[in-house]
């Protein structure tokens, strides 16, 4: 499956460095996209057009307010399109690109690493609808694997995918900012950054890697750290104070209201 990126951002990057593979791709900045081109032994092409002619699957990484400009050009080639645009459901993708097959993805940046979670957008037209539209079981089959390769595949109700971008999409950059905060943390207390940065970020993957270990049990593995009394259990209430848990909260409110404007 020859895939075209329809954007050349930080998230096409990542999906392209996760797939490892030629991609044939547009960016309206034209050495963004001979950058990407080039690393992935590819082809930057001179419009969305002739990606999408060139394509098997289109995948759009471009601006969700540009989906209608966008459509109006790759319409008329475009053989099958799969969507990561934020705050676009699959309703919208369907209109825009009508008689087409249309897959919606949300991935995160460890997709570039293949690592972290993928969700896809269930789509409850019904099998008529789908063949009606070019849409085989096997074309199913090669996008789905496709993005599964990057990651976790997770499957969503169309309307949950926003909310599961505050959780697993944005997510990188609070972890960023969690690994950031306890190092800077430990330097004040005299431990030297590398040193810090090191302790800090393989306790974050180990932990990760356990609590999949685990089956997800995050109490399970808390308990197991925090003795009565202890330590842990200290400051797991001064993080408690701080409002640890209502600042997750509030950042998930945050961008389900920026998602819905």
């Amino acid at each position: 499956m020859k895939i075209g990126l329809i954007g050349c951002g930080n998230m096409a990057r990542a999906m392209a460095r996760g797939w490892a593979r030629p991609v044939v791709c547009f960016d309206p900045v034209l050495e963004r996209a001979q950058a990407l081109a080039q690393e992935t032994g590819g082809q930057a092409l001179r419009s969305g057009a002739e990606v999408a002619q060139g394509a098997d699957l289109v995948v759009l990484c471009h601006k969700p307010a540009q989906l209608r400009d966008v459509a109006a050009e790759l319409v008329p080639y475009a053989k099958a399109v799969a969507s990561i645009l934020a705050a676009t459901p699959l309703s919208a993708l369907k209109q825009a690109y009508p008689d087409r097959p249309v897959y919606r993805f949300l991935p995160s940046l460890p997709a570039e690493v293949r690592a972290g979670a993928i969700v896809q957008a269930v789509d409850t037209s019904t099998r008529d609808e789908r063949e009606g539209l070019g849409r085989s079981p096997d074309l199913d089959a090669q996008v789905r694997d496709l993005f599964a390769s990057l990651g976790t595949l997770v499957t969503l109700d169309d309307s949950l995918v926003d909310v599961a971008m505050g959780l697993m999409s944005c997510a990188p950059a609070y972890v960023a900012l969690v690994a950031e905060a306890q190092i800077d943390a430990g330097v004040r207390r005299g431990i030297p950054p590398a040193q810090a940065a090191t302790l800090v970020t393989e306790t974050l993957g180990a932990t990760a890697e356990l609590l999949r270990k685990r089956g997800y049990d995050t109490l399970a593995v808390r308990r197991e750290v925090t003795s009565p009394g202890g330590t842990t259990a200290r400051g797991l209430a001064a993080l408690e104070a701080g409002g640890v848990r209502a600042a997750f909260s509030d950042a998930l409110d945050a961008v389900l209201g920026d998602a819905r404007r």
